[in-house]
């Protein structure tokens, strides 16, 4: 879909007026006795949506609650974006053009994201394509070029994201994920490593390797890095992504209800690459390293077993409980890996537990952080603004003693309580740095349209992170 620009006069095409305010009432394109309809329904329900005729075209005017605070105001204008773009498809629209009446440009680029991302398909292997939008134009009075050229941006990444989270394993596996992160890292210009299993081996990477030993497929383990010509951190933030290609649960399978949408079990390392290139794409001025551990976890081969005892890349022995905690031994091995760059920061973010949804359902991300409260607080800063929420789960000492083990120096899961939390302890056991661990397993996939994120991959948690990089030199990252 197109998103353009236009000077704002009057048109002959179907047409979205933004109504928040009876500050603008005079500047409103309306009859009277649409006005007196206007009103009341606003009156009403100070969300609702009014259609006039204008044939052949219409008029829509979605009014929006402007005494909201701003961060629930702007994801309600997502949402009521969300809906209007059924809608538009429902009645056949390809194009319309959007202006406001007191609208400011933040309120005018939350309704176009709400429209752009609710307009997202993912129907290559359609015959017959879903209806969507064609192009939106977007009043220049209100959105500058500039502004809405770095949305664009964010946005068409995070359709990057939703694509790879939905492409089943069989079109896309460690390798050839690992191929076009390497296409996409040359076309914007980032350095990017791919390692093979040769490499790997060498490394001593014994999560990643386990893990892997069930496939005939090969691991691969991708690094990207970015670095603006004068970034506000000089070590890097390093950012950790769970690229499990698909989950089976390997020995210890999943049963059948469990196992499927397991495409999406790499969400964490596509939503880190994502990151980094909008960031890179847009030159934000940070300097960032993005590390992905990629392989399919299947029962076939030689797989590995409840009792096994690992050595994990920086020397650590994990005993291993259960292999459907698959995901922790390849964020292990490589948050131990991202100790090489002497990161100021390591964030991870991973579709890790079931702990975590039960917890909190699909309605914002589990986080806990070790060493690192200022960025966990700025974290939840920015949540609230784009409206990517975080709850914060305590990361006591206590929580230690649960993955302690009597043969190997810890084991891989602990007992069924507190899940998510000691699942986070494993993985923060590797960190030598700040950590943050972002646990997106309740919203990276949708099993039921969810408003504007639609159904499947919804590339949760991009424009969250997008946000913080864009004011993480509030931190004191050098020192």
């Amino acid at each position: 879909m197109e998103i353009k620009l236009y000077k704002g006069i009057e048109t002959p095409m179907d047409m979205v007026l933004l109504y928040g305010s009876e500050v603008a009432a005079k500047a409103m394109p309306l009859k009277k006795d649409e006005w007196a309809l206007l009103q009341e329904r606003k009156t009403a329900d100070a969300e609702s949506l009014l259609v006039f005729d204008r044939l052949p075209h219409h008029l829509y005017i979605q009014n929006y609650n402007s005494e909201l605070p701003s961060e629930s105001m702007w994801e309600h204008l997502r949402r009521s974006a969300a809906k209007l773009q059924q809608r538009l498809v429902d009645e056949g629209v390809r194009e319309v053009y959007l202006c406001g009446r007191g609208v400011i440009p933040e309120e005018m680029l939350a309704f176009v994201e709400g429209l752009h991302m609710a307009n997202y398909r993912f129907d290559r292997y359609k015959t017959k394509k879903d209806k969507s939008l064609d192009r939106i134009w977007v009043d220049e009075s209100i959105v500058s070029q500039s502004m809405l050229d770095e949305n664009l941006v964010l946005w068409r990444n995070i359709d990057r994201c939703r694509d790879w989270v939905n492409e089943p394993v069989m079109a896309l596996n460690a390798a050839r994920f690992a191929d076009e992160l390497k296409a996409r890292a040359d076309e914007l210009h980032v350095d990017c490593t791919v390692l093979g299993q040769k490499q790997i081996e060498a490394l001593k990477m014994g999560g990643l390797l386990a893990v892997n030993k069930g496939s005939v497929d090969e691991a691969r383990f991708v690094i990207l890095e970015y670095k603006a010509e004068q970034p506000v951190n000089e070590r890097p933030i390093a950012l950790v992504g769970k690229g499990v290609m698909y989950d089976t649960g390997g020995l210890n399978i999943k049963p059948d209800d469990y196992m499927q949408e397991m495409k999406s079990d790499m969400a964490g390392a596509a939503t880190m690459a994502s990151v980094l290139f909008a960031a890179a794409e847009n030159q934000l001025p940070v300097h960032i390293v993005a590390l992905l551990p990629l392989t399919d976890s299947r029962p076939g081969g030689n797989a590995y077993a409840a009792d096994d005892i690992l050595t994990m890349y920086d020397g650590t022995t994990v005993e291993v409980i259960n292999t459907d905690a698959e995901g922790r031994l390849l964020l292990a091995d490589a948050v131990a890996y991202s100790n090489r760059f002497n990161p100021c920061l390591i964030i991870d973010a991973a579709t890790l537990t079931g702990a975590a949804v039960r917890a909190i359902g699909t309605f914002g991300i589990a986080a806990m952080q070790q060493g690192a409260d200022n960025a966990m607080s700025l974290l939840k800063i920015v949540g609230n603004k784009v409206y990517e929420r975080l709850v914060e789960f305590p990361f006591w000492e206590e929580y230690d003693k649960l993955i302690e083990s009597e043969v190997a120096d810890i084991k891989n899961c602990g007992i069924a309580q507190a899940g998510a939390i000691t699942a986070g302890k494993f993985v923060a056991h590797f960190a030598k740095q700040p950590y943050i661990h972002l646990d997106i397993a309740g919203v990276a996939f949708f099993s039921k349209r969810e408003s504007f994120y639609g159904v499947g991959a919804s590339g949760y948690g991009i424009r969250l992170l997008y946000a913080f990089l864009q004011t993480c030199d509030v931190m004191n990252l050098n020192k």
